[in-house]
């Protein structure tokens, strides 16, 4: 039986959806197509007539997770751009941390991402210069250009070690993983802080 264009992209997206939170809760090489297909209702064959290769929906899907993270939070604040701060708020939180099927693809799949194909490799480099540009945007344009992309690019980077880290130690000290998200977001905080003050120091002077 054939079926409608409506349904197959339904069927697209249950796979996507499933693929996406198994492949954070578990990892990428710890899922099977099999397994993806079975928690989608679909079968095996469904998958393949979407995707041709493993590698191909993994890509998609990691990008599938981001987007619907990144539209559930712009729906959270419609109405301005939230500041650097809130961002790092957000990024080294513990529901960041804790929610490994919903939360960033980036922070599930960092360590996999090197043993995928080209196409997984892209879609990482994609969705990491996105969340750099977004973390530029909400540095305040006193600061030139290139230092918003260094400390942009470096909480980043950041933000994805912290949680690795703090999700492996969680279990055995509570404790240690908060300090290890805590103490990161304060360090990123306070090189914004004097960067922007430096900035306008030397603004300051150069009027004088």
């Amino acid at each position: 039986m054939r079926v409608s264009k409506k349904k197959a992209e339904e069927n697209r997206v249950a796979l996507l959806r499933a693929a996406s939170q198994l492949f954070r809760q578990r990892g990428i090489d710890g899922v099977g197509v099999a397994e993806v297909a079975k928690a989608a209702g679909l079968t095996h064959g469904a998958l393949y007539a979407h995707f041709p290769s493993k590698d191909a929906l993994v890509a998609e899907a990691f990008s599938y997770g981001f987007e619907r993270n990144l539209a559930e939070a712009r729906a959270s604040a419609p109405d301005r751009r939230p500041s650097f701060e809130e961002h790092l708020a957000g990024l080294f939180s513990s529901e960041a941390r804790d929610k490994l099927e919903t939360g960033c693809p980036m922070t599930a799949s960092a360590s996999e991402i090197a043993r995928q194909g080209n196409a997984v490799s892209a879609r990482f480099a994609g969705v990491f210069e996105e969340v750099v540009t977004m973390l530029e945007e909400s540095l305040e344009e006193v600061v030139p250009a290139t230092k918003r992309r260094r400390l942009a690019v470096a909480a980043v980077a950041a933000q994805i070690g912290a949680i690795a880290v703090s999700r492996a130690v969680a279990k055995a000290d509570k404790a240690l993983a908060d300090e290890v998200l805590e103490s990161t977001r304060k360090t990123l905080s306070a090189a914004c802080k004097v960067e922007t003050a430096s900035v306008r120091e030397s603004s300051l002077r150069q009027r004088e």
